[in-house]
């Protein structure tokens, strides 16, 4: 009798542990558009953000695991979001990101069954602030440009989306067509490698626009890409306005999904994952342009022009070397040229 009792014992353990592996993410509601399953706007904290990182490849968690820490160590981040789209991973590759024990705010890995790119603007319980930071797993941003950034959005932009990397829409008029392009002058997007948006946001990509939207949600999912093309046409449908260029100092982004960098000196491989560096980007980034017009009808997408910068410096000509270089001066910085008298 002992014996059946231990062998039941040991078959209702079992089921117990298959029945919790296979059983959803309780962090994923099974409806995430259902307003009971998410905070209460009106609770969301304004002086914090949560910073959702999205992540695939196995060849960058070890720079997810150093771009998760550094983001969870700034008092400006109430908490970090692993989001991992790729269900193959072992769970014992990614318990080691997932710590809270040397950081300010606490590191969360959500696991998804697919790679869908749709899934980094899910609205999530998780998130308990007023504004999220979408980031990529392979851009280094330090503090003080995630502080700007912030306050850029707290102080005059929270209906606008507010970024790093900007591209540009235009009209081929050769070919009567819209195409995905870059700009030296003006901007009608930002992308996903850093950008800061409210999360009411999250629930208009996911939640609303009805089928024109489910629509645009499902070409996304089948062509693997443009999630961020598509959630800059939802913040422009929303503000009517173009959006917001953050200038950065040179030496404080890293972008190691680009193309042009060298390996890692760790031997980490970062570009061969990139979705940008693959042959055929731009033109089928403006086929999901052509596309997302198509289906509403009518091109939201608003041009903006020139960056918010975090100092503004002096520039002039002096006379140095024998030469005429130009000079910038700022406060953190004063140039040699420029006479002390001037620095008052």
């Amino acid at each position: 009798m002992t014996m059946k009792k231990a062998t039941l014992a040991i078959l209702l353990s079992a089921f117990l542990s298959i029945s919790a592996a296979l059983r959803p993410d309780p962090s994923q509601p099974s409806d995430p558009c259902d307003p009971s399953s998410l905070p209460d706007p009106r609770t969301l904290r304004s002086d914090q953000l949560t910073v959702l990182i999205s992540g695939y490849s196995e060849h960058r968690l070890p720079l997810l695991s150093s771009l998760a820490a550094s983001y969870a160590s700034s008092p400006l981040v109430a908490a970090v979001l692993i989001l991992w789209g790729n269900p193959s991973t072992p769970d014992e590759t990614l318990k080691n990101i997932s710590s809270s024990a040397a950081a300010a705010a606490p590191i969360t890995v959500i696991r998804h069954p697919t790679a869908s790119l749709n899934a980094r603007f899910i609205p999530r319980r998780e998130i308990r602030t007023s504004a999220v930071a979408v980031c990529d797993d392979d851009v280094e941003i330090d503090e003080g440009t995630l502080a700007f950034a912030f306050t850029v959005w707290r102080s005059s932009s929270s209906d606008r989306l507010v970024g790093l990397f900007a591209r540009s829409h235009d009209l081929d008029l050769s070919r009567r067509s819209w195409i995905y392009t870059v700009h030296a002058e003006r901007f009608s997007m930002v992308l996903t490698k850093f950008m800061i948006l409210g999360a009411d946001y999250l629930v208009r990509y996911t939640c609303g626009g009805g089928a024109a939207m489910a629509a645009m949600r499902a070409y996304v999912e089948e062509r693997r890409n443009c999630e961020d093309v598509l959630m800059n046409f939802v913040a422009a449908m929303a503000s009517g306005r173009g959006p917001v260029l953050v200038g950065e100092r040179r030496g404080r982004i890293r972008d190691w999904g680009d193309v042009r960098n060298e390996e890692r000196g760790d031997g980490v491989r970062i570009r061969e994952v990139s979705i940008s560096g693959r042959e055929g980007h731009r033109r089928r980034r403006g086929e999901c342009i052509r596309e997302f017009h198509r289906t509403l009808g009518w091109m939201p997408l608003r041009y903006s022009y020139g960056s918010v910068v975090d100092q503004v410096g002096e520039q002039g000509l002096c006379h140095k070397g024998g030469k005429r270089p130009p000079s910038k001066r700022t406060i953190d910085a004063p140039d040699s040229c420029v006479p002390q008298s001037m620095m008052k």
